[in-house]
């Protein structure tokens, strides 16, 4: 099932599929590592939803749903 980041589970694992925004934004999130094929883990969300705590290639990255919005991701079978 294809979605956004914003709306994946916590303790999910998901393929990135694309990456939207405009050119500055879409720019931020490939630079911090969020490009299409890379596998990303949801750890965790703030008590109040937003930001979100997600793993990418051993690093953990904090992002705003605003930003998690704009990542469509495709959901993994747990291994």
């Amino acid at each position: 099932m294809i979605n956004s980041l914003d709306k994946a589970i916590i303790g999910s694992n998901c393929i990135i599929v694309k990456v939207n925004g405009e050119k500055p934004i879409k720019r931020r999130l490939m630079d911090m590592g969020l490009i299409p094929g890379t596998k990303v883990f949801v750890r965790k969300l703030a008590p109040l939803g937003d930001p979100m705590e997600i793993m990418v290639k051993g690093t953990e990255l904090t992002l705003r749903k605003a930003d998690a919005l704009n990542i469509i991701i495709e959901a993994v079978a747990e291994e």
